[in-house]
Formats: structure tokens, sequence, C-alpha cells
């Protein structure tokens, strides 16, 4: 590949493939920066480049991403597409010699995974999976009570991301053949990847899960709702996931998931059991024993209206192209974190019965 001539100030040149909801999201964040310039985009429908263009002063707009990365001299992109089409542009943009952004999940399967990982391996780019609530002040808070031997060995961790009813109207989540699942993969997934980043990341062993669909297959107009009108003829992904990971180390992580389930309200949690103390994200508390006493912990403050975790997680991404910042969220995260998803629908799909991860 030519080597790039030289600019006068560091400049991260941002593509976007993709032009969808979640692209308005980074844009946002991006436009709060002077070290980085959105300078086009990719989506096959005209109607939505057209909206970010307008709005952030996009210069170029592409049908075709592929034609995109050719014209373009691009530094870095977001790869926000549904989870199914994640793997090729990721791989392309990079080989392009582009740094990538890929939503979350990493793909739709641990094998498109590794091949996105070892494309960024053999390309010497960076790739970094959008796991923005690692970076929310409650998990660092527990993270580095976790590292500081707070809970002392983990036993256990409660991971829930539970709506009662708020089935997504609009995109894709509902066809499995376009994003892996439903609930699981599209909410679980934040939850457990905050949960395991938690952890310390340990290594899965196997994982057994159930799912169950029951709401989302049937007309919305049946229930007043304030998400109401999804396609329930072609959704064909889980409204309901239960299941249980075990580690390498011996600990247990159970998860729920639920895009429709009959409880009194959202959830959106995780608890965790150690054998010297515990802790619950949501509200963010530590539980020990102390001075013969058992002990509650609340940080008297957290900074989470000071730099919100999407900001976090965009602004992280840049200082990591431009400037070597370390990343909370590295491609082999994510991968990790899909394999635990794979086992788990491949688990429900044999009837529920234990498979290694």
């Amino acid at each position: 590949m030519a080597r790039r001539p030289a600019r006068d100030k560091r400049m991260l040149r941002y593509g976007f493939i993709g032009a969808g909801g979640i692209a308005g999201a980074h844009l946002r964040e991006l436009a709060k920066r002077d070290d980085v310039e959105v300078v086009a985009m990719a989506d096959i429908s005209e109607e939505a480049i057209a909206r970010h263009r307008e709005r952030f002063g996009i210069a170029s707009g592409y049908e075709d991403y592929s034609e995109m990365l050719a014209a373009e001299e691009l530094d870095a992109v977001s790869v926000c597409t549904p989870n199914k089409l994640h793997e090729q542009p990721t791989i392309d943009a990079l080989k392009a010699g582009c740094h990538v952004l890929c939503e979350k999940p990493l793909a739709d399967s641990a094998e498109a995974g590794e091949r996105m990982v070892a494309a960024a391996r053999e390309a010497g780019r960076k790739l970094v999976i959008g796991f923005q609530y690692r970076y929310n002040a409650r998990t660092q808070f527990l993270r580095k009570a976790a590292d500081g031997r707070q809970f002392g060995n983990i036993l256990y961790a409660s991971v829930k991301a539970l709506r009662r009813r708020g089935i997504p109207n609009w995109g894709v989540f509902g066809r499995k053949e376009l994003q892996g699942g439903g609930p699981l993969i599209d909410i679980g997934v934040h939850v457990l990847e905050m949960t395991h980043y938690t952890m310390g990341s340990p290594v899965p062993v196997s994982a057994c899960a159930d799912m169950f669909t029951y709401i989302g297959n049937k007309p919305s107009n049946r229930v007043e709702s304030a998400w109401k009108g999804w396609d329930h003829r072609t959704y064909n992904v889980e409204d309901l996931a239960v299941g249980r990971i075990r580690f390498e180390n011996g600990a247990v992580a159970h998860i729920e998931a639920a895009f429709a389930a009959h409880i009194a309200g959202d959830e959106w949690n995780f608890t965790l059991m150690g054998d010297k103390g515990g802790a619950t994200w949501d509200p963010p508390q530590i539980f020990r024993d102390e001075h013969g006493h058992m002990v509650n912990k609340t940080p008297a403050w957290l900074a989470e209206k000071q730099q919100p975790m999407f900001q976090s997680k965009m602004f992280n991404f840049v200082e990591h192209c431009l400037y070597d910042r370390p990343t909370l969220a590295p491609g082999e995260d994510g991968l990790a974190v899909q394999r635990m998803l794979d086992a788990l629908y491949r688990s429900a799909e044999k009837g529920g019965g234990e498979v290694a991860v």
C-alpha cells in the first residue's frame, strides 16, 4: 500500500458504511471534535444518506461502499449495517487501510468474527467493537473494584436485559437471517459484555439456553403499548432468551434477555457474587463484610453526565486511531462475547442442552 502523505495537523478522515439510526449517534459525537473530518458515507438508501449529509455537511455519498473505499482517502470507518452485513464491509475497509469501529455485536457468528479479527491483524489496522456500556462510569467503578479484589473470586453473575414490551418497530431486528437473533444478540449483548468485562473477561467453556417466541409473531395491536407496529409476518426471532454460561475459572453467569416479557417493568442490570463481596450495577453498590459487619458501599458521585458513555466510546476510538491511546473494546473482546452468544443460540436450537463455547 502506498504511503499516505503527511498532513500539517493530525486529522482523522472518516467514512461510514451504513446510514441507519446508529450512524446518526456516531456522527453527533464525532461532530464535537476538531480532529475528525467525516468526508463520505455509503448506504443503499439515498434518502438515509441525504439526511446525514445535510445535517453534518458530509461531502460525498455512495450507494456502494466499495466505491467509497476506492475513491476516498479514509483513515477510519464506522460499520453501522445489520449484523449479517458486518463481516465483509469490515474486512474490505481493513484491507483498504482503514481502522474500523464496528457496531455491536461483532458479527452474526463467531466464525465471521474470527475472520474479521484476523483481517485486522494481517492489515496492521485497529478493529474496535461498539461496546459503549463498558465506558459507563458504573461499569468502570465496578471493574476497578474487581481489579482491587473487592469481590475476591467471582462465583456467579446474573445478567438481565429485559423489556416488558419493546419489540423494535423499525429496521430488521425481527429477522434472524439478517440479525442472527433477537433480544439476546441485540440488547442482551450489552449487559453480557459489560458483565464479562467487569468479571475480568474469564474464558467461557460451555453454555446452555432456552428461547421462546410468543408475542412478536402476532399483530402489535392486541395490547396498547408505546412500541407498536412491528412486522409480525417476518418476525422469526426469540421474544425471551434464558441461559447459563460456565467459565474456565469455575464462575457461572445466568442471562435473561427479552423484547417482550410479562414482568413489572424493564430491567437493565447485572449482579455479581464473589467469595469476598458482591455488587449490583443499578444502583451501583458493593456488598462486603467489614469490621465485623455487613456493609453496603455506594459511590457518592459518578461522572456519568460529565462524559456520557457513547461519547466516551467515540472519543476513545478517535484517540486510539490518531494518538494510539489504548481502547477498552478491542475486536478480540467482541469475538469472546460472540462465541458465548453463538453457544447460547446453538444450545437453544438443540433443545437446551449444554454445548461447548
